[in-house]
């Protein structure tokens, strides 16, 4: 319909419509139908956060320093606080955890941002911190001032 009142209206070519509508249908499928694909896991040893097409980031559990409730408003979609170096990847504004990590993390999806905390939703945050808690408690205690495997102390 759009592509009909424009092409009425400004008399294009119909290169330029057929150009136009192939950038329209690809916008409505990346914008419209990639945020029904998010969604947010745990393994036995790894966080994996996904948000539609255009983001999956894989985190090992030994990497995470904590996980909680975030209390603060966070807006919609993926974006970043460069300041705070914190990264939302929201589809709403209810059920929302921040994991803070060991060491920051770039991503490309919001220009090579610089992040140590991830803000993201889930539908049961009480069932997925039980879930955490459960997987930190069966990994192996992280020993940093320990003897080299080697014995070359």
């Amino acid at each position: 319909m759009i592509l009909a009142i424009l092409g009425l209206q400004f008399a294009a070519p119909a290169p330029w419509m057929a150009g136009f509508g192939v950038l329209f249908a690809v916008y409505i499928v990346v914008w419209g139908v990639s945020p029904f694909l998010t969604d947010h896991w745990l393994t036995t040893t790894r966080l994996i956060l996904r948000q539609g097409w255009y983001f999956k980031g894989a985190f090992p559990l030994r990497e995470i320093v904590s996980l909680g409730k975030f209390e603060g408003d966070a807006p919609l979609g993926i974006r970043a606080q460069v300041g705070r170096r914190r990264l939302f990847l929201t589809g709403s504004k209810v059920g929302l955890l921040a994991v803070k990590l060991r060491r920051p993390r770039r991503f490309w999806t919001v220009l090579g941002a610089e992040v140590d905390e991830i803000v993201f939703d889930v539908d049961s945050p009480d069932a997925f911190l039980e879930a955490y808690g459960g997987r930190t408690a069966s990994l192996a205690p992280v020993e940093p001032e320990r003897a080299d495997p080697y014995l070359r102390d």
